[in-house]
């Protein structure tokens, strides 16, 4: 089985002091829980400043986003080659960058190869909507996704794929188990063996996010077809995502 992993998303909170004083209080307690890959996205702003409370520790740093090309007039834009060195991840195609930002498949997908050709690892987000999941199209939503966000890409080793139901995704209402189990192990991974075959795609680590806490992150967890969480608001409470990793640890090694 993937070793499983708990990633925390800032999105667009904390001064790079408070991010230097959150880091350190999450270093505090992640750095003694083992069994789980640590991740913590901070804005671009603290990167560096995180990187360097980070050093030395197990805990590792991802990026919110980035743009694909190598360098340009992109002004306001962060080019892979940035982050080279710095993170280790890169969340890609969430979905307030779709919302909010209008980035598309084809967009993704240039992200997630340029993110490779500058040896990151890339996080892709994909998940429907509620009017999507009403009318019956999570499904074909949620491949659609997938294939436009790996298309023409040859290898997945390190990939990471979150499921986050958008309209699970800051609303303090979760997804059940039953509607993550369904997505993820009866959509995305048999679209990932459709697209690699079996053996590639058993070795993508599937997260689940929206609205994760620690009360249940556990029923998650558990499915066999999750292999971790990515976490928004609970990631800015220390106590609470130390407790979250602790879950899943639990969960994946059937304590």
């Amino acid at each position: 089985m993937p070793v499983p992993i708990v990633a925390g998303n800032w999105k667009m909170h904390t001064s790079v002091t408070e991010g230097l004083r959150l880091a350190l209080e999450l270093v505090e307690g992640l750095d003694g829980v083992s069994g789980v890959e640590k991740v913590i996205c901070p804005p671009f702003v603290s990167l560096e400043a995180v990187a360097g409370v980070l050093r030395g520790t197990s805990v590792k740093l991802g990026a919110q986003n980035m743009h694909h090309e190598v360098q340009g007039a992109y002004t306001g834009e962060v080019a892979p080659g940035m982050l080279a060195g710095l993170c280790e991840y890169v969340l890609l195609g969430h979905s307030e960058r779709r919302s909010h930002f209008a980035e598309t498949d084809e967009a993704v997908n240039l992200k997630v190869k340029a993110a490779f050709r500058a040896g990151l690892c890339p996080i892709v987000c994909v998940g429907e909507t509620l009017e999507q999941r009403e009318s019956g199209k999570a499904a074909e939503v949620v491949a659609g996704q997938v294939r436009g966000a790996l298309r023409g890409l040859h290898n997945i080793m390190d990939l990471v794929i979150a499921y986050e139901p958008v309209w699970a995704i800051g609303t303090g209402v979760a997804a059940t188990p039953e509607t993550a189990s369904e997505v993820m192990g009866g959509v995305i991974l048999p679209t990932l063996q459709e697209m690699y075959t079996r053996d590639p795609a058993a070795q993508v680590r599937l997260l689940y996010g929206g609205s994760v806490s620690p009360g249940n992150v556990e029923s998650f967890a558990r499915l066999e077809s999750v292999h971790g969480a990515l976490v928004g608001g609970a990631s800015l409470r220390p106590d609470q995502f130390v407790e979250i990793a602790r879950i899943v640890v639990g969960a994946k090694s059937g304590g």
